[in-house]
């Protein structure tokens, strides 16, 4: 039974908002200062948080910062799409890894063990409203949906 079939037999109203969350991780060297760039470039997070933003009609947001893609309009960072030159998801990650400093969507940490080795995990959280979340039905593979009902929160890892 999939996730959407799990929540539409809780029949819940349309504005109940999902969490949707991802993480990952990889060992980083920590004495350059590449932390968060190798990290970039060894996880799949701006990937999967671009597929998912990408998926018609959910109107993924992001607490504290509003709905997605307005803030990458507001931004001018959608100005260069062009519709013919590739797939939506795939020049939102290219956008998302140029500009990862100024966004606030992807949050990262490093853990240190040592002066040169230690640990970068990125990780973001996305809402939107349970009616989106059913209708737009976004690849939710490896992330963590929950939403909160009248009896407590429930809790998806897809």
């Amino acid at each position: 039974m999939s996730v959407f079939d799990k929540l539409t037999g809780l029949d819940l109203p349309a504005d109940t908002t999902v969490t949707m969350s991802y993480s990952e991780g990889t060992d980083v060297f920590v004495h350059n200062e590449t932390a968060v760039d190798d990290a970039i470039g060894y996880t799949d997070v701006i990937q999967t948080f671009s597929d998912l933003v990408a998926t018609p009609g959910l109107q993924a947001e992001v607490p504290y910062c509003g709905n997605v893609l307005q803030v990458m309009r507001d931004n001018d960072w959608l100005e260069g799409y062009e519709p013919r030159d590739f797939c939506f998801g795939e020049y939102l990650t290219q956008t998302l890894a140029e500009n990862f400093y100024d966004q606030e969507f992807i949050d990262s940490s490093v853990e240190r063990y040592d002066y040169k080795r230690g640990f970068c995990t990125l990780e973001t959280t996305v809402t939107a409203d349970i009616g989106n979340f059913l209708k737009a039905q976004p690849i939710v593979s490896g992330w963590q949906v929950s939403v909160s009902t009248p009896d407590g929160t429930l809790t998806f890892d897809d």
